[in-house]
């Protein structure tokens, strides 16, 4: 079945994707499924993805339905006038914590700002392939975010907690991803880049808890979202904002930080 259809008209269809499906299929795992043999399987070879978003992030994928389209679009994401917004829920460990895996982007409370601008370069790590890094001197490519924090949060443990609006100005592999962790917020969840064995679980957050022996934390998947994406329309010209909401299980670990969060 195809992901759910957010937009679509003579020359663009957008799905929202799911966490955990490849765009396009894996050049090792000929077998494993992607949004983009669904697509042509169910609508025609012709349409066309526009960009990419990594396999466990979820929301806005933008496809197009002729060349014209196509290469007017892309051109966009080329030039950098496509306007992308990404959410994020984020650790955020203590600052003497995050210090050893990088900089730290903290305000003098030590909690991070409210609104602030990363521009690292990053480009492969060669040494774990399929990974990206910083280049702090020579190397990399040019690679620049603005983030707001929206809310904080800490659970009775004393982890902190931050939901972050992401707004990439270019389109690097990893780039929310890396970018936030070398400032010392990676992303809940992140396989590469977090901080192993951090997992957001409501016995951490609700007094009393009673629950399961086997519980299972409350966002079981990278905490990235692609909610909203801003193109031009190839046959009108104006702006087309296509927004996907944000999937069950963040309005849940939002709902629970919000409600028992101290």
């Amino acid at each position: 079945m195809l992901p759910p259809i957010l937009h679509e008209d003579d020359v663009l269809i957008a799905f929202d994707k799911p966490s955990g499906l490849l765009i396009a299929p894996d050049r090792w795992d000929k077998a494993r499924a992607n949004l983009m043999t669904q697509v042509h399987d169910r609508l025609g070879e012709h349409v066309a993805n526009v960009h990419r978003l990594d396999a466990d992030t979820s929301g806005v994928v933008l496809c197009t339905k002729d060349k014209v389209a196509l290469d007017f679009v892309s051109g966009q994401f080329q030039s950098k006038t496509a306007q992308k917004t990404y959410h994020a829920l984020c650790y955020v460990p203590p600052v003497d914590e995050a210090m050893k895996v990088g900089r730290t982007q903290r305000d003098e409370s030590g909690l991070l700002p409210a609104e602030f601008t990363v521009d690292l370069a990053l480009g492969e790590d060669e040494a774990q392939p399929g990974r990206m890094r910083v280049f702090k001197r020579r190397g990399g490519k040019a690679c620049e975010t603005r983030f707001r924090t929206l809310e904080r949060f800490h659970d009775r443990t004393g982890r902190a907690y931050a939901w972050v609006e992401c707004r990439p100005l270019t389109g690097r592999t990893h780039q929310l991803r890396v970018h936030l962790a070398a400032v010392g917020a990676p992303i809940l969840g992140d396989p590469f880049y977090g901080v192993p064995g951090i997992e957001l679980r409501l016995s951490d957050l609700k007094r009393g808890y009673k629950g399961r022996d086997d519980e299972r934390p409350l966002l079981p998947r990278l905490g990235l979202h692609a909610s909203v994406l801003t193109v031009n329309h190839p046959a009108t010209r104006e702006p087309v904002t296509i927004t996907a909401p944000l999937p069950r299980e963040f309005e849940v670990a939002l709902k629970n930080l919000r409600r028992h969060g101290v």
